[in-house]
């Protein structure tokens, strides 16, 4: 079950509570000293909320005392989330909501476009850093923005000045319209206090990030202002050595741009954001919110290293091989609540004792009992595992400290404590979770909540009985213990209750209502809730100093439950549609691939197709009516790619990738489209797949055709892999000018109407070699229109003149075939050479074919270089 903020705090309590309150610290871990200044500057100051920062294009703006004052930087937050929180029904929206705040800086003069990130998940205990190089374009930075879907974003004051303002924190507030922004005092962002701050935060095992980060001043930097800012909203801080700390780079993984992740529905549905035909809604199946967190990153952020990918193909393969396993993991990972929130929580120091700071610790002990009794049953389910990936899981579960951790619990808090659903089932469960003898008063103080409870049935079984009323106790964490009845075999005099009950709703037949009596009884039940929550709390305090220095195991333990529900998830889908696994060579191969989101939405399963682009044939041109699947088949592409790097089976008979850096798309209007392929320009390398749907289509034809003609000579300079959608049949003919680009065109047939008496189009959406001979569909969606004959004919001898002068230019000569066979020939023999796994015998029939298809490609030839037949 996810978990949710208990409450929401406002501007002026966090003005109240800028005294800060160290009393009990020491007894919470030891005498260790956060790494948390003691006293907040004293000339921090609010500034005046104002609705006119949308009027004047600035984002939502809190000032915070970390602010500078400006009182032109003025605005407000909806809310700020506080420490702890409550169990909640599972889903992917909880799982999902934004509890990332970001720190961005970047670097000055000479240092400009040098970018530093820190951000942190409220609900997840781990600060991520990058540092990296941008262009004026800033993509690399909306795209990680994106990819961290940030509640929260903090930036310089000297980024953000009024009328001076930088073109980072420009664009960044152009593409998070709906994200809080926070200004922060240039000073906070000191790479010292940064360094200083991993220094005391990071636990042991993550400690070597220490290596990577010393030189990396701006995401040093970024650290030190986010976490001064966190300490400031939480009113709490982090205990010393408890934080995982990682630093990524951006080498590590596929990018992604935000606009390729519109355009693919990697997360989101384009027609309707509430429903899941996406690539999310068909991979995830995952049973816990943190299974689910991890699918979405995968998703957004594919990985580039083949031989973690194979390790995570054959974690699938075995669970899809041995149904005992996979059933057996699937009901033990289920059974797991939100692990990273839970550490989150558990590693956090509350500023002040309150009753909900006591409340949520007392329930998150109980949280993490519920957690470590799964250990054990956890290691039984993957015992017979044989997968690296699984036995090095299985390996991380051996860690003694989960034992002991569980074992010093077990000696203060009852056997039976547990995770429960119900708010009146959880407070049963914290009000007893200490064991009877270890504190006299408290003891007393629960004998005393138990008779309170016990009279409010009592009564309300009296007042049932006095005015003959099935009357029934119920309670909510809102209204405590309330009075319900249902009026199904009654009926009410006059439709009124008695006047001794007051509060009275009504909701269809049944009633909820409470009384003077009961609301008495409902204030002493509260009291002594608080003076048993306070006792407990002091125990919890003493439990957690003694198991704090063991509990880092529990970042092993999040790991492996969120990566083996992601497994278990691609598995899963596996059961329901025909995947298979991918290879990885050189070389993208996809035979009769279907689209995996498609699938889910039309009744009957997509035509399959297939696709085959390597170093020698690396440029595909694809053209076809209107609606006759290129789109379809182009995102298909992509989705496939994406699976495979993730580590999902993907929807082909076959099918076999090579690993991308960027994978970029392109499918908008004119001047969206031109701010997109200048993207992709600036981005492209030898590495990437891209993906260009109908570029230039906003424009006159010839201006389209000229532009489409120029990326294309430009892409083609590049070894990425490019397939090139478009109704501009002009640019066909560049395949007499460059070997490596292949025509490729999707059927249709036609058909006789015999009720309109005239010619229908049928889509196969099939996949063929060449360019297409529909070469005049537009004119033919003219002819079957309203449109005059004059007009039509017009259009007619127009278009065929301007084609007959194109053509003229674009023929190709004897020599351009010779070289176009010969080129298609060597990239075959080198492929051959880099990859083939083939028997002699084999080997030999392949070199054969390879011999013939180049006689065929140009007959005239008189030798083939090389020797092919041996």
């Amino acid at each position: 079950m996810p978990f949710e903020w208990e409450e929401k705090i406002s501007i002026k309590k966090l003005t109240e509570e800028l005294t800060l309150n160290f009393s009990n610290l020491g007894s919470y871990f030891g005498n260790k000293r956060p790494y948390v200044e003691n006293t907040l500057a004293s000339n921090f100051t609010f500034g005046a909320s104002s609705s006119s920062a949308r009027e004047t294009n600035y984002p939502q703006t809190l000032k915070t005392p970390l602010s500078t004052g400006n009182p032109q930087r003025s605005g407000y937050k909806s809310w700020t989330p506080q420490m702890g929180y409550s169990a909640s029904s599972s889903s992917v929206i909880s799982a999902h909501s934004p509890s990332v705040i970001v720190a961005v800086v970047e670097g000055r003069g000479l240092a400009r476009g040098e970018i530093g990130m820190a951000s942190i998940d409220l609900k997840n205990p781990q600060i991520i850093l990058s540092q990296f190089a941008d262009n004026t374009t800033y993509a690399k930075v909306i795209t990680k923005l994106k990819i961290l879907s940030p509640l929260e974003i903090i930036m310089s004051n000297t980024a953000c000045a009024v009328g001076n303002s930088t073109k980072l924190f420009t664009l960044i507030t152009e593409n998070f319209k709906n994200v809080n922004f926070t200004t922060i005092q240039r000073k906070y962002f000191n790479e010292t206090k940064g360094l200083e701050y991993i220094e005391q935060l990071c636990i042991a095992e993550f400690s070597t990030v220490l290596m990577e980060v010393q030189s990396k001043y701006y995401c040093l930097a970024a650290v030190a202002a986010l976490l001064k800012y966190v300490e400031f909203i939480q009113n709490s801080v982090y205990a010393p050595k408890s934080l995982k700390v990682c630093f990524q780079g951006s080498e590590q993984t596929a990018m992604i741009d935000s606009s390729s992740a519109q355009n693919l529905e990697l997360l989101i549905n384009n027609q309707d954001c509430r429903n899941n035909h996406t690539l999310f809604g068909v991979l995830n199946y995952t049973k816990t919110p943190g299974g689910s967190r991890r699918l979405r990153s995968n998703i957004l952020e594919p990985l580039v290293d083949i031989e973690t990918i194979n390790m995570r193909l054959d974690c699938v393969e075995e669970l899809l091989q041995d149904e005992e396993l996979f059933f057996g993991l699937q009901s033990v990972i289920s059974r797991f609540l939100d692990t990273e929130q839970l550490l989150s929580v558990l590693v956090q120091i509350p500023k002040q004792d309150t009753v909900n700071a006591a409340e949520s610790k007392i329930t998150n002990l109980i949280y993490l009992k519920h957690t470590l009794e799964l250990v054990d049953p956890l290691k039984i389910a993957m015992k017979n595992c044989n997968a690296p990936l699984l036995r090095a899981y299985y390996g991380s579960l051996e860690d003694k400290r989960f034992g002991i951790i569980l074992e010093k619990i077990k000696t203060v808090i009852n056997d039976d404590a547990r995770y429960m659903k119900g708010c009146l089932n959880m407070r049963t469960q914290k009000c007893y979770a200490v064991r009877s003898n270890i504190n006299e008063f408290l003891d007393i103080a629960r004998r005393t909540y138990t008779e309170i409870v016990d009279d409010i049935a009592g009564m309300i079984s009296q007042l049932g009985e006095k005015y003959s009323l099935p009357l029934r106790t119920s309670f909510s964490s809102a209204r405590g213990f309330f009075i319900q009845m249902t009026t199904d075999c009654i009926a009410l005099p006059s439709d009124q209750l008695p006047s001794e009950f007051i509060k009275i709703s009504k909701v269809k037949n049944s009633y909820s209502f409470t009384s003077a009596d009961l609301i008495k009884m409902n204030e002493r039940c509260q009291e002594s809730l608080r003076e048993i929550y306070h006792m407990t709390y002091m125990i919890v305090c003493k439990l957690l100093s003694e198991i704090y220095e063991h509990i880092h195991c529990l970042y092993k333990l999040s790991d492996t439950v969120s990566m083996l529900d992601m497994l278990l998830s691609f598995a899963h889908a596996c059961t329901l549609s025909d995947y298979v696994r991918p290879e990885f060579t050189d070389t993208l191969a996809i035979k009769q691939g279907w689209h995996p989101i498609l699938e889910k939405i039309t009744a009957e399963k997509p035509v399959a197709n297939n696709t085959y682009i390597t170093e020698g044939s690396n440029f595909l041109i694809i053209t076809g009516p209107n609606m006759s699947g290129k789109s379809t088949y182009l995102k298909q592409i992509a989705l496939c790619q994406i699976m495979a790097q993730i580590g999902s089976y993907v929807p082909a008979e076959y099918s076999s990738f090579s690993t991308d850096d960027d994978i970029e798309t392109n499918s908008s209007t004119f001047m969206k489209e031109m701010k997109e392929i200048a993207y992709i320009l600036h981005n492209a390398n030898d590495k990437s797949l891209i993906l260009i749907d109908e570029l230039g289509r906003g424009t006159n034809t010839e201006e389209g055709i000229g532009i489409c003609y120029a990326v294309c000579e430009y892409l083609l300079s590049l070894k990425a892999f490019t397939l090139f959608a478009t109704h501009f049949l002009e640019l066909c003919y560049i395949d007499t000018l460059y070997p490596n680009v292949e025509n490729m065109h999707f059927e249709v047939q036609h058909v006789q109407n015999t009720s309109r008496n005239k010619e229908a189009v049928l889509y196969t959406y099939k996949l063929s070699k060449g360019l297409t001979e529909e070469k005049n569909y537009g004119l033919k969606a003219a002819e079957v229109s309203s449109l005059p004959p004059s007009i039509v004919l017009d259009a007619k001898e127009i278009t065929t003149q301007i084609t007959r002068q194109i053509l003229q230019n674009q023929r190709s000569t004897p020599e351009m075939e010779r070289q176009r066979a010969v080129y298609h020939l060597a990239t075959r023999l080198v492929q051959t050479a880099r990859n083939s796994q083939l028997d002699p015998d084999s080997l030999r029939t392949y070199l054969s074919n390879l011999k013939k298809k180049y006689k065929e490609d140009f007959p005239r030839t008189e030798q083939v270089p090389g020797k092919t037949e041996e």
